[in-house]
């Protein structure tokens, strides 16, 4: 699996931003996909994740109820919708696929994109 993320920028906090990571393979609809960050001095943390039946998604405290995590199949894509920025949330964003939710969880996934950088000013 081969992963593209895109769809960082530079916005004022309170906007929105919705990142896309594409996905090659045949494995996307059996995967567990899931969006880290990392922003300058602090180590890589999880923003969410989604099982591959899309039932199962995990936010962390930080971003629950401002981001969404959602995937389209057919698109072989997984979004981050994040609403109400703040500027914490500034910091290079990756997406991530393993095929078990819990590796995802874990930080430890099989497949990496190469990130997208999200910056977010006051």
């Amino acid at each position: 699996v081969q992963l593209q993320a895109s769809g960082g920028g530079l916005v004022q906090a309170g906007e929105s931003l919705k990142l896309s990571c594409v996905a090659s393979g045949r494995t996307f609809n059996r995967s567990a996909l899931g969006w880290f960050r990392q922003a300058p001095g602090k180590e890589r943390e999880i923003v969410s994740a989604i099982g591959w039946r899309s039932s199962s998604t995990y936010y962390a405290d930080s971003v629950k109820g401002r981001f969404t995590i959602f995937r389209d199949s057919a698109k072989n894509t997984v979004y981050l919708q994040m609403n109400s920025l703040k500027t914490e949330d500034t910091a290079v964003y990756y997406c991530a696929a393993d095929p078990l939710l819990a590796r995802v969880l874990d930080g430890i996934s099989n497949y990496w994109g190469q990130g997208t950088q999200v910056t977010v000013s006051s």
